[in-house]
């Protein structure tokens, strides 16, 4: 699985690298780098100040060693399979990160994450295993159609697999990424899940590729449908803020982030690779009544049920 998962997302990198190139008309950087201090590494493809995107990036990371005792106590409180004990754990970890930041404030920035994660005992035999990941979309102006078109071809993907794992992830996503201390969703949802290992996990696998290639079905007909409309300098103000907001959660509640930070050798530049290239934040800002500014926050406070 190791292997599998491994040769997977790194075709699935070359291939939405090459799509976001076609909408944006601008090559990614590829970086390839190694960790120094412990085994393995990744490739990082960053686009900076494109036509279309102010920032993207789509990452893979393929990584093992040993998980010092911080990092198992933040990981353990959503998977309780690991020992608590102990002082260091072998691991091996291989998944593909994305986030997208659109320069205009009417195309949705979206996240997307996908990974396979092992632990091992000391004879290098796997004492745990599970699948994690998912995907959100997080716009400034909300247009019910690209929420409801995204959901529904995530929902697609899931049902192939099991009824249960829309509603389930869905729930999931809208509970985790929440800027709890604003009191609001960071974006309209998607999907998130973790320490999925109730299958076997050759099905499993099937899901997260299924999952991962419904990603550019879901997006590119929304950026490529809002990436020129006309805006004015209050509606990119806007986006500012609510990247603001992204940038909260990311540092203050992200797990996956704080999992990262906590692990000897990590590359802090691809960790923090999700983060926008510009941001805002005012003091006592508030949307005007009735505005679309005021409905987006509506919905960010009472999530939707898009389809």
């Amino acid at each position: 699985m190791r292997l599998k998962m491994e040769s997977y997302i790194k075709e699935k990198q070359k291939e939405i690298v090459a799509a976001l190139e076609k909408v944006d008309g601008k090559p990614f950087i590829i970086d390839t780098w190694e960790r120094m201090s412990s085994g393995g590494g990744g490739i990082s493809c960053v686009l900076q100040e494109g036509n279309v995107f102010e920032k993207a990036g789509v990452n893979i990371s393929v990584v093992y060693g040993k998980l010092p005792r911080a990092a198992i106590l933040k990981m353990r409180a959503d998977h309780k399979k690991l020992d608590p004990t102990v002082e260091s754990l072998d691991f091996f970890a291989a998944g593909l990160s994305m986030v997208l930041h659109p320069k205009n404030p009417m195309a949705p920035t979206v996240h997307l994450n996908y990974r396979y994660f092992e632990t091992m005992a000391e004879d290098g035999s796997t004492q745990a295993w599970w699948f994690g990941g998912g995907t959100d979309l997080t716009p400034s102006y909300l247009f019910d159609e690209d929420a409801i078109h995204f959901h529904k071809t995530i929902k697609e993907a899931c049902e192939k697999h099991d009824k249960r794992y829309y509603p389930t992830f869905k729930k999931w996503c809208d509970e985790y990424f929440c800027v709890k201390h604003r009191g609001e969703s960071r974006g309209i949802g998607g999907i998130f899940f973790d320490d999925l290992d109730d299958k076997d996990p050759e099905q499993l696998f099937s899901f997260v590729q299924d999952c991962l290639n419904s990603f550019l079905p879901s997006y590119i007909p929304i950026i490529e449908k809002r990436k020129n409309m006309p805006y004015t300098p209050e509606e990119k103000a806007w986006q500012q803020l609510r990247r603001g907001r992204y940038v909260e959660f990311n540092l203050v509640h992200d797990r996956g982030t704080a999992f990262g930070l906590n692990t000897p050798g990590a590359r802090v530049e691809s960790i923090l690779m999700s983060l926008p290239l510009t941001a805002g934040w005012k003091y006592m800002h508030s949307p005007a009544p009735g505005s679309r500014e005021e409905r987006l926050l509506g919905v960010l406070r009472k999530p939707v049920d898009w389809v």
